[in-house]
């Protein structure tokens, strides 16, 4: 279902097939396409690197497709110009840009069965703002924060964000689904991985503590730890360190992250999570919210 603003325009027009030709190009598309199915060489990478990451909830929010709110279905994935870089502002007929501290994230998909990149497959991401609000839904009029991006040869991704602020019940986290290709990237349901990056404690206090945008952050983050984290708590310890962002920078003029996502086909669909605390928001998405 197309969703409606008071302006009278369509949240999206040609939508996500018209967009990936738009921004990659054809030639660009038919060679990733290609990509899927050849596969790419490369040599094995570290031994952490291939560790996979385990399934984990979309949350309330993933506005993709599989949740509706006012009996909507809220799918950013078929606007047009979701695939992009920088996710800091709204697209299509939304508005609003989000303030925060600067986060550059380099994303690197791989089969965590060989070890070797993931060539063509398209990520979404999406986070809260700098106090725990999530665009579509608390912020209704805003689509910012979230993105799609098409993995290259090496099977690397660039976005450009800002710092997510942590709200009451969960740890500090990016939100993220896999594709095959970009044209399966039209609903959450069609993921290969469903699963969440956790941001480093040390990094995100001195942000919370320095960036009074983040006015909430540091009282929240003392309420929180991994271990009571109902995503994070019931994950490895080779698995936390695996999804845990990467960072270089400083909490005033920002940051940049990397983290490498190793992905198991195999792997049984679905989330196991430990209790939530009460108010939590990660949990399995509502039908209507």
């Amino acid at each position: 279902m197309t969703i409606h603003h008071d302006n009278g325009h369509h949240a999206h027009d040609a939508g996500f097939a018209d967009d990936l030709q738009r921004m990659l190009g054809r030639r660009r598309v038919l060679t990733m396409l290609g990509a899927l199915t050849a596969g790419v060489a490369a040599a094995p990478a570290s031994a952490l690197d291939c560790v996979a990451l385990p399934w984990e909830t979309a949350g309330p929010y993933p506005g993709d497709g599989t949740n509706s709110k006012a009996g909507q279905i809220v799918n950013v994935l078929t606007q047009e110009g979701v695939i992009r870089e920088d996710l800091r502002a709204s697209f299509g007929a939304f508005s609003g840009t989000a303030d925060g501290l600067p986060l550059d994230i380099e994303l690197t998909l791989q089969d965590a069965a060989s070890c070797t990149p993931l060539a063509g497959h398209a990520i979404y991401v999406w986070a809260c703002d700098t106090t725990g609000n999530y665009s579509l839904y608390d912020i209704v009029d805003a689509n910012y924060l979230r993105g799609v991006g098409i993995s290259d040869e090496s099977g690397l991704v660039r976005f450009t964000t800002i710092f997510p602020g942590c709200y009451d019940g969960r740890w500090p986290h990016i939100h993220f689904e896999v594709f095959t290709s970009a044209e399966a990237a039209v609903s959450g349901e069609a993921s290969v991985l469903t699963a969440q990056i956790a941001l480093p404690e040390a990094e995100s206090a001195d942000v919370y503590a320095a960036d009074a945008r983040y006015s909430n952050g540091t009282r929240n983050l003392g309420r929180i730890t991994l271990a009571s984290d109902n995503v994070f708590a019931d994950n490895t310890e080779a698995q936390i360190e695996q999804q845990t962002l990467s960072l270089t920078g400083d909490p005033i003029s920002g940051y940049r992250g990397t983290l490498t996502i190793p992905i198991d086909f195999t792997a049984e669909r679905g989330a196991n999570m430990a209790p939530p605390p009460g108010g939590d928001r990660g949990g399995p998405p509502p039908q209507d919210n």
